[in-house]
């Protein structure tokens, strides 16, 4: 019932931006003609009607090129594998010179990997980038069998034998946990293909350091309760019918209850960005700016319900990675067998989903690694995003990533 309500409700979304968008053309020979308030208001209140709603749909990364020294190079999106459940997706460029191979570790944690694009752009430069493109879990068909947090290990391992030798994982957010499962897994079993090295970005690898509200929650109820109350089943019009997911929009609405007034005013702001009308250009790219970032962050994900349930009870309830006692198919992964992977940590000073700490656990897990080989870098000033995107990841964080990895080529 929990999905069909919101069915019902994506339908009825549909329909005002239809409204919206009759409203929007209608408008716009008076706000081109000039005439200011009230036509400018109007205009606005329509757009905003045609944003009513969140969508399934995976937006573009939109990469077309990069600025490499004094030249632009073009980019292109090259599947290199794919699962019924991610794709292996490489951002081809036509260089002359080898680059450091680079595996940019998405999180599935409700919305797709474009929200990475700004991440993936900057390492573009001086990287061959690939990324683990997830797929909706929505549009998955049954047979194709389940996806649980294993799968999520075995997937960094399949693609990191794809990518070949000495390549480097770049792991943002939640999936911290299974990059250094995979690393450990490779390890033990002396896999060639074990990454050259491991940027872990704000993730949750011991939570029960500094908790936040986010960690609170996972550990507020038994794991029964979230399969009861969070768990829907996919409907029929859908390619994945069927199919039980812990759905998308329930992750965005508990992230907007997070800081609802943070989200309220980002929306008034839009609101009067847009009526100021087309002449205005600094309330244009305001405006443009706010929309870019809520086209992406509606954009959600289904995660398949074993994912999402194994992840916050071996995570975020018993800690099992932290305790070093965390299990691949069965057997037993020692983080300690990791010693050719080279280790560094990245933390955000106002974090308040991947709190100071979290992330950093990994150092002690990993003690059969030499000191030379441990790096952790804590971003003064950022909350969770600005660890991996925005100004001070392009010019603080980045630049250190960067001569870590080249470090370790």
């Amino acid at each position: 019932m929990l999905y069909d309500a919101f069915e019902v409700q994506s339908d009825a979304a549909s329909v005002t931006r239809a409204w919206g968008r009759a409203l929007h053309e209608g408008t716009t020979p008076w706000t081109k003609g000039g005439y200011g308030a009230p036509a400018t208001w109007i205009a606005a209140a329509a757009r905003m009607m045609m944003r009513a709603g969140l969508t399934h749909a995976r937006p573009s990364y939109g990469i077309e090129a990069v600025r490499i020294g004094n030249r632009t190079v073009p980019v292109a999106e090259e599947p290199v594998l794919s699962t019924p459940f991610g794709t292996l997706l490489r951002f081809r460029k036509d260089l002359v010179s080898e680059q450091p191979r680079v595996l940019v570790v998405a999180p599935l944690s409700g919305h797709f990997g474009t929200l990475l694009r700004g991440t993936v752009r900057t390492l573009l430069t001086d990287h061959d980038v690939y990324i683990t493109d997830w797929h909706n879990a929505r549009d998955v068909p049954l047979g194709a069998g389940r996806f649980g947090f294993d799968d999520y290990v075995a997937h960094l391992v399949r693609f990191l034998e794809a990518i070949g030798e000495g390549a480097h994982i770049v792991a943002v957010c939640q999936p911290c946990v299974q990059a250094l499962a995979a690393a450990a897994v490779m390890a033990e079993s002396r896999n060639a293909a074990h990454p050259a090295s491991m940027t872990l970005m704000a993730g949750p690898v011991d939570t029960r350091i500094n908790p936040t509200k986010v960690n609170e929650l996972a550990t507020s109820r038994p794991i029964d309760w979230f399969e009861r109350n969070l768990i829907a089943t996919v409907p029929r019009r859908h390619a994945g019918a069927g199919r039980r997911v812990y759905p998308g929009f329930m992750q965005v609405a508990a992230f907007m209850s997070m800081n609802a007034a943070r989200h309220m005013h980002g929306h008034l702001d839009l609101y009067w960005h847009l009526a100021e009308g087309e002449t205005a250009k600094e309330a244009q790219a305001k405006a443009a700016q706010i929309e870019t970032f809520y086209d992406e962050y509606f954009a959600v994900l289904d995660l398949a319900a074993e994912f999402y349930l194994e992840t916050v009870k071996t995570v975020f309830q018993d800690a099992t990675l932290a305790q070093n006692k965390l299990t691949f198919r069965g057997a037993p992964i020692d983080t300690r067998a990791i010693r050719k992977t080279a280790l560094m940590t990245v933390e955000g000073e106002r974090d308040d989903i991947c709190s100071v700490g979290q992330t950093v656990a990994a150092q002690d897990l990993c003690t059969g690694l030499k000191p030379f080989r441990k790096r952790h870098h804590l971003q003064a000033g950022v909350g969770h995003y600005g660890v991996f995107s925005g100004r001070k990841w392009e010019g603080q964080t980045y630049p250190l990533v960067r001569s870590f990895i080249q470090a370790n080529a």
